[in-house]
């Protein structure tokens, strides 16, 4: 690799259950306002929880891909019957991140310019067979599939398959922009945002681009995947109270809330951006994974997370203590919030103070592979206002996790962070960002 290329962050783009651009997030995020609600999108009446971070205001209408050009604006009108919400957030949000670094794709060198994207495994929509299906049960008591590819296929769009595949919001992406560099989708749940965003510095600094799409788009809240969620995992139970289920670290926590979101920022060589006259919001010195799970198949979640920040730090050639604050994967489950607190207490226990440490999933729940990404995002605005936002349902400490969970307005960010995110296999991740200087 070539050391001497730096890695800076020039735009920004945010779908999410508190707001859809980086402004509208650090508003809210500073205020203290939840985006946890009752469910609409989903039937609640069947699961064991009744609340969500929904992004309501983001219909998948064309007005929410931002300002695009009239030719922009025709190719994705057309492919948006090819997307399904995910992909259309995941899509939304990028074109926000180039509109907010004024790349202008007139000028800009495309075959130096990619994609690196993010996502969850994506299921398909009930609807998509439920003729095809209906067909197969006519005459029958129950469905019959030797009739399913006389009768049912043919009900079935040829194309259904295009709306649900991962890799689609990074071919949609650069088929749209017409970006012709490096492209890649990574699909490791939580653990996603991050390993695409160190993937895509890699990238930048081995010379291979010298401009980079990178973000994550995700969800919890869906027909199926929300049944998924319930069953495998541990989940906020029905409540009266949208708003304080969501509890990162809190004692009295008692699992995930499911929501929806993506984000995306874009990344450019520093030379590259200075040419050009960008506006530089940070910059990415280091990153970090590791996957840790037992023969048996448990996830190892402080082992994870340690290794992840320990490569992190070498990489970025840092030491704990230069850190100035922890975004936390904090998903308000009481095994996993356990272990990464413990990881962040051993691996900050040498600092003059205790590390600050954030967990906005109390603002909105968890994002799926989305998370991680509106989450650094939320610190890079921290970095930009020079303090950190308080996380919210903290009222009793854990003895088990024995971090400093800001829960004030004046905490300072620091000039730097390490943003971190784990799966519910063991998959952590870790990104370091630093402010410009």
């Amino acid at each position: 690799m070539s050391e001497n290329r730096r890695v800076v962050i020039t735009g920004l783009g945010v779908v999410s259950p508190i707001g859809n651009d980086a402004d509208s997030l650090w508003n809210a995020l500073s205020s203290g306002k939840s985006g946890v609600d009752f469910l609409e999108r989903v039937n609640s009446d069947g699961l064991s929880t009744n609340v969500g971070g929904e992004v309501k205001d983001f219909t998948g209408d064309i007005a929410d891909f931002g300002d695009l050009s009239k030719d922009q604006k025709r190719s994705i009108r057309k492919g948006i019957r090819l997307m399904c919400r995910e992909i259309e957030m995941g899509v939304a949000v990028a074109q926000k991140s180039l509109q907010n670094a004024k790349i202008d794709l007139e000028t800009q060198d495309l075959d130096r310019t990619g994609v690196i994207y993010g996502c969850d495994y994506i299921l398909t929509e009930p609807f998509e067979f439920i003729e095809g299906v209906t067909k197969c049960l006519e005459g029958h008591d129950e469905f019959d599939f030797t009739n399913w590819g006389k009768l049912g296929l043919p009900k079935v769009s040829p194309l259904w398959l295009l709306k649900y595949l991962p890799n689609m919001p990074a071919s949609h992406i650069a088929i749209y922009n017409d970006f012709r560099g490096p492209n890649n989708s990574i699909t490791l749940r939580e653990a996603s945002a991050n390993l695409a965003f160190g993937e895509a510095y890699c990238t930048i600094v081995r010379n291979n681009a010298d401009t980079i799409v990178s973000g994550a788009t995700g969800t919890r809240i869906h027909p199926i995947r929300s049944i998924h969620a319930c069953i495998q995992e541990q989940i906020a139970p029905r409540t009266d109270s949208p708003a304080t289920a969501s509890r990162p670290f809190d004692k009295n926590r008692a699992g995930l809330v499911l929501g929806e979101g993506a984000g995306a920022i874009v990344l450019e060589e520093l030379e590259t951006a200075k040419k050009r006259g960008a506006s530089i919001v940070g910059e990415i010195v280091g990153h970090g994974s590791s996957t840790v799970m037992s023969k048996s198949g448990v996830a190892d979640f402080e082992t994870a997370i340690s290794n992840s920040v320990r490569g992190a730090l070498r990489s970025a050639k840092m030491d704990p203590e230069d850190i100035g604050h922890v975004n936390a994967h904090g998903l308000s489950g009481v095994k996993c919030d356990a272990c990464e607190a413990a990881a962040i207490a051993k691996l900050f226990a040498n600092n003059p103070s205790p590390i600050p440490v954030v967990a906005p999933k109390s603002n909105f729940g968890n994002l799926g592979a989305g998370s991680g990404a509106v989450e650094l995002i939320a610190s890079l605005k921290s970095l930009e206002h020079g303090v950190l936002f308080p996380s919210l349902n903290y009222d009793t400490p854990d003895d088990d996790c024995p971090i400093n969970l800001v829960t004030s307005h004046d905490v300072p960010s620091g000039d730097s962070f390490i943003n971190l995110n784990v799966s519910p296999f063991g998959q952590a991740s870790a990104t370091i960002v630093k402010k410009f200087s």
